[in-house]
């Protein structure tokens, strides 16, 4: 009688896992880019600039994200024996018991759950908080604060700036803005602000903000001027 609750229990653990396992593993290139973007490797972050160029490329980790959690459950119901799949002299035989998704719903719940669930916290938080460690406050509450709430930057007080919103997929693409606005001499310093709006200071004498505009990484995201 007692065989259930830890039955039960094994198999969420298991969905959890999973679940963590395939939401985090389609993101590596979007964290790897921030990570080597904040501590100034060029030659890595030259690596994975281009993926993040593409502008499929969001859509492509949700979908391998769902693919992943697919095809664990595929793996995880053969090994409960509820996926047959034998190879004879006529070819392949596959059957599905379909009691197995009645049986295994909670396995099922977690793993996608847990799966779609990472995403969003990726996207909606760490990616957001990430982007503070490239600027001067770094990781800290106002920092953050800042990106949430979408509050003026220090800097702006005392140099004209130009607002921008970017058409970026997510906010995993922050660091490649900024990265490429800061790279501009006369840009004395670019804020990010969920989901994707971009604060830009710069010295007039040195810049404009057509030259800003003709980024080539605009070519892909296109900006909208917003003050």
């Amino acid at each position: 009688m007692n065989c259930c609750p830890k039955n039960n229990e094994k198999t969420k653990k298991e969905g959890f896992l999973a679940g963590l396992i395939y939401g985090l593993m389609p993101h590596i290139g979007c964290i790897g880019f921030i990570i080597f973007a904040v501590l100034g490797v060029t030659a890595a972050t030259a690596l994975f600039k281009p993926l993040l160029l593409s502008p499929y490329f969001f859509y492509i980790l949700v979908v391998l994200s769902i693919v992943f959690a697919t095809i664990s459950a595929f793996f995880y119901f053969k090994r409960q024996g509820l996926i047959i799949l034998n190879r004879d002299r006529d070819g392949w035989e596959f059957s599905f018991l379909l009691s197995g998704i009645k049986r295994k719903w909670k396995y099922l719940l977690t793993l996608y759950g847990t799966t779609i669930a990472i995403n969003l916290i990726l996207f909606m938080v760490i990616f957001p908080v990430l982007t503070t460690l490239d600027t001067e406050e770094g990781l800290s509450l106002t920092a953050v604060a800042n990106v949430f709430f979408d509050r003026e930057p220090p800097i702006g007080n005392s140099l004209p700036s130009m607002t921008l919103r970017v058409d970026i997929p997510c906010p995993g693409h922050a660091l490649l803005i900024t990265g490429e606005l800061r790279i501009i001499e006369g840009v004395e310093n670019v804020s990010y602000r969920f989901p994707n709006k971009f604060i830009v200071n710069y010295n007039p004498e040195k810049t404009s903000e057509a030259e800003m505009l003709g980024l080539d990484v605009f070519k892909t995201y296109k900006p909208t001027v917003v003050n």
